[in-house]
């Protein structure tokens, strides 16, 4: 996000969760009424739409408003519903495509943060993040700057936000059935660094603490917190677990009685409150009842409502601000609608437009990434994107693998593959590891159950693909 204490985010600016990434309407008991919260989202939406563009779009070069994505599906709004003056050619959703498949996007440097916000928004939209186009795949995209040296960390681990990002948008952006994509084991590598940085006092920072008593002892920040309670829950952690119990137990005593706000590292501000509550809504977490009623009957869904300009629908960042802010809007409409950092897209009501939209083949001669995990089942896991050269519409395992020990990044994800050639045969050995007993290499391809790895197993345009040598 870019407002003032965005820098830090490194244009992240978001949070989400998957099945916990969209509550259900909040109960009767809350302070906010149903009825209070259906209008907020409702003006809420209208302000949103008019941040778009006569050319139909929200994200530019850099960081822009392309986070109302994930606002809109948490409000039930399909971007492709979301057109200048009814111009469907140019609606939101075809146009933010459009410009993730460009080869000019990111950027000339990107950073892992930038493809993890492309994904979370993506999906939110109604884009298959993994087959944006033909040569875009943002899942392979972030499986590129997986840190061989630090397992479990995304980009440079000095920027954890990266990390945190990685597990919201891998573990968030699930297939178009509504499947995990990605395997577990990685997921569990993430949430094992993410742990590893939650300080003493149960919440989170942007920077890396793991390793540092001083940084652990730190004051941690209400945004980190919450997308990184999100990120936990997200990877699969329940909301009973003792390191969500302590950010659970951080958030609600930075609560302020009069107004159910989060008093923050930046002071009291909407959108770190927006983020706090979307991390507690990534975990199934009832932001309006029990721990988070503060004793003047005030909760924190209550502060954001208050921040919203009526009429207008937009929301100001802090509380003495006279004119609304995009961000603080975005921020604050995906949490009053029950959002984490990304949702599932709603269904359109634009006669025709499908829910979802994606590549379905290769274009044969045309270079295209692939998301591949190694699994050596003693805890050895390699991450990397694969750059493929299709010679069809689909691809097989075995020129997959084959790729990989000269075309990946990182590199070192295959350094052998056993049968090294030909059009079929089940894999026999991987990186050194051979078949024995009961042990043998098995394949996954988008979450799919695992079965034998064969060279002629076929995978298509933006499958995610997982082998794994075990039973």
């Amino acid at each position: 996000m870019s407002r003032t204490h965005a820098s830090r985010r490194i244009a992240v600016a978001i949070p989400a969760a998957l099945g916990a990434l969209v509550l259900t309407a909040l109960p009767a008991s809350a302070t906010s009424t149903p009825a209070q919260i259906a209008t907020s989202k409702t003006n809420g939406v209208a302000y949103l739409k008019s941040l778009q563009a006569a050319d139909g779009s929200y994200a530019g070069s850099g960081l822009s408003n392309e986070w109302a994505f994930s606002a809109f599906a948490a409000a039930g709004t399909a971007a492709v519903d979301v057109t200048p003056g009814g111009d469907t050619s140019k609606n939101a959703r075809t146009v933010y495509r459009n410009l993730l498949s460009t080869a000019g996007w990111p950027s000339t440097s990107p950073v892992v943060t930038d493809y993890e916000r492309g994904a979370l928004n993506a999906y939110a939209a109604g884009v298959d993040p993994a087959r944006v186009s033909a040569s875009r795949n943002l899942v392979a995209d972030v499986y590129g700057y997986w840190q061989s040296a630090e397992a479990g960390y995304f980009g440079s681990s000095s920027n954890y936000n990266g990390t945190v990002f990685a597990a919201l948008a891998l573990g968030g952006t699930r297939t178009q059935s509504g499947g995990q994509r990605v395997p577990q084991a990685l997921l569990d590598s993430v949430v094992a660094r993410i742990r590893a940085n939650q300080h003493n006092d149960g919440g989170w920072n942007f920077s890396k603490a793991e390793g540092n008593p001083t940084a652990l002892n730190s004051a941690s920040d209400i945004d980190m917190t919450g997308a990184s309670v999100a990120a936990l829950c997200v990877a699969g952690v329940p909301n009973t677990d003792a390191d969500v119990l302590q950010a659970k137990a951080f958030l609600k005593g930075k609560l302020v009685p009069g107004s159910g706000a989060f008093n923050g590292m930046f002071g009291v501000n909407t959108d770190s409150n927006g983020w706090a509550v979307s991390g507690l809504n990534a975990c199934g977490i009832n932001p309006q009842t029990g721990d988070f009623l503060t004793s003047m009957g005030k909760t924190p869904v209550d502060f954001l409502i208050a921040q919203q300009f009526k009429p207008g629908g937009g929301f100001k960042y802090l509380p003495s601000d006279t004119v609304p802010q995009a961000y603080a809007s975005i921020d604050a409409l995906r949490a009053v609608a029950g959002g984490g950092f990304t949702a599932a897209p709603p269904t359109p009501v634009t006669p025709g437009a499908p829910k979802w939209v994606g590549e379905t083949a290769f274009t044969p001669g045309s270079a295209a990434k692939l998301a591949l995990t190694v699994d050596d089942g003693a805890g050895n896991l390699k991450v990397c994107s694969v750059s493929v050269m299709p010679t069809g519409s689909t691809t097989t395992l075995g020129d997959v693998l084959t790729a990989a020990t000269t075309a990946s990044v990182p590199s070192g994800c295959v350094t052998s593959v056993t049968p090294s050639s030909g059009a079929t045969g089940p894999v026999t050995a991987v990186n050194g590891k051979a078949n024995s007993g009961s042990g043998t290499w098995k394949v996954s391809l988008d979450g799919s159950a695992f079965t034998g790895a064969d060279r002629g197993t076929t995978v298509g345009i933006g499958d995610t693909i997982a082998l794994r040598w075990g039973a």
